[in-house]
């Protein structure tokens, strides 16, 4: 039992403690700063859309009003199979810079995605989604790491919430850390992973997506860096998100995110070889955290059987984590300690959705691609 405790303790503390901390120093002791540029690539924005009428209107008049040169760029929207009116919105809209697909059965977003690659003439391709809104001067600063030709993949940065700010304390926090790993993993050689909000990639390095994908913006990067070219994070490159996630929100988000990773051990299994110039990135910055809900159970088992010297003391710690998670829960507002019951109630989310995802996946249950 000592065993297992000292296990699952390390397991936590290097998946959310550990692997950010080695990170930061592999990017300060041995950074590899990218050589951006100011050319200006052709540029194909691709974008994926089912039943998006409340946004698209909105998407598409921000994508007008991108800076950036007309005749280098080129939109292409596929429906996926949609019933609302986005088709009407898409085909009132269509000109020669935008192109509508419309696919009258859904397919998915991967299916999707295949479509509107299959019409892109630029030599960089952007992705994004519909909810989203991007800054005027995002495009450009994309593709000024292009200049590099050892970047292969840009991910942008997504600001939850009006003006980035979660109504979810724990939530925005979670976030930040998740935005400095992606940046110091970047610095140390590629990110695992992209942000899906927004990202480029150069267009011969785009293999077509299996059916089904569900995190198209990891698989992509993932075969981006497998060809011998980095994935970087871009800050001054931002996206807006204007909703602000609550507790339910972001436990649907997260599970079809952790199902996706585990997806991707079937679907692109080299990620795990000695071959794959991100693998220990890939465990440190997903594997582990698939693992991290079996690490708390064993820490608890451990603590509940050993209950003596410093496991009494652990056990003790843990049960005031957890009841501050449900004190979140509560209508009152606790200064201090409210702050600290977010942090438990966003951790205890992501480590649930861990472990629901895994039931899923042994299950064969798929997760769809929908609206988050």
């Amino acid at each position: 039992m000592k065993l297992l405790f000292w296990c699952s303790l390390f397991l936590i503390f290097f998946a959310y403690a550990g692997y950010p901390l080695c990170l930061y120093l592999w990017a300060r002791i041995w950074p590899r700063p990218v050589r951006r540029g100011s050319a200006l690539p052709s540029v194909t924005v691709v974008m994926a859309v089912h039943n998006e009428e409340k946004y698209l209107s909105a998407k598409l008049h921000n994508l007008a009003e991108l800076e950036y040169p007309a005749d280098r760029l080129q939109i292409v929207v596929v429906s996926d199979g949609s019933t609302d009116t986005s088709n009407e919105i898409l085909n009132a809209r269509e000109n020669a810079s935008l192109r509508a697909v419309i696919l009258p059965e859904r397919g998915g977003k991967a299916t999707a995605l295949n479509y509107g690659l299959a019409m892109a003439r630029g030599e960089v391709i952007v992705f994004t989604d519909a909810r989203q809104t991007i800054a005027a001067e995002a495009l450009k600063n994309l593709v000024a790491n292009f200049a590099d030709p050892t970047v292969g993949c840009v991910s942008g940065e997504l600001m939850i919430g009006q003006g980035g700010a979660s109504g979810v304390q724990g939530v925005g926090l979670y976030w930040r850390i998740e935005k400095k790993i992606r940046l110091w993993e970047g610095l140390a050689g590629s990110t695992v992973g992209a942000t899906g909000a927004l990202y480029a990639v150069r267009r011969h390095l785009i293999p077509p997506l299996p059916p089904g994908t569900i995190l198209d913006d990891v698989y992509i990067p993932l075969q981006v860096v497998r060809q011998g070219q980095r994935v970087v994070f871009e800050p001054r490159a931002l996206a807006f998100d204007p909703l602000t996630p609550g507790p339910r929100q972001e436990f649907g988000r997260k599970l079809r995110t952790l199902v996706g990773n585990y997806q991707l051990l079937q679907l692109a299994p080299w990620i795990l070889t000695r071959p794959n110039p991100v693998r220990w990135q890939f465990v440190g910055h997903k594997l582990l955290r698939l693992l991290a809900p079996f690490a708390l159970v064993g820490m608890l088992v451990s603590t509940l059987w050993l209950r003596k010297d410093v496991y009494e003391l652990a056990l003790v710690l843990q049960l005031v984590f957890y009841a501050l998670a449900g004190l979140r829960l509560s209508p009152g507002k606790f200064g201090f300690v409210s702050r600290l019951s977010d942090v438990s109630l966003a951790f205890l989310v992501l480590n649930s959705a861990a472990a629901l995802a895994f039931l899923y996946f042994i299950t064969g249950r798929k997760a769809i691609w929908s609206r988050s």
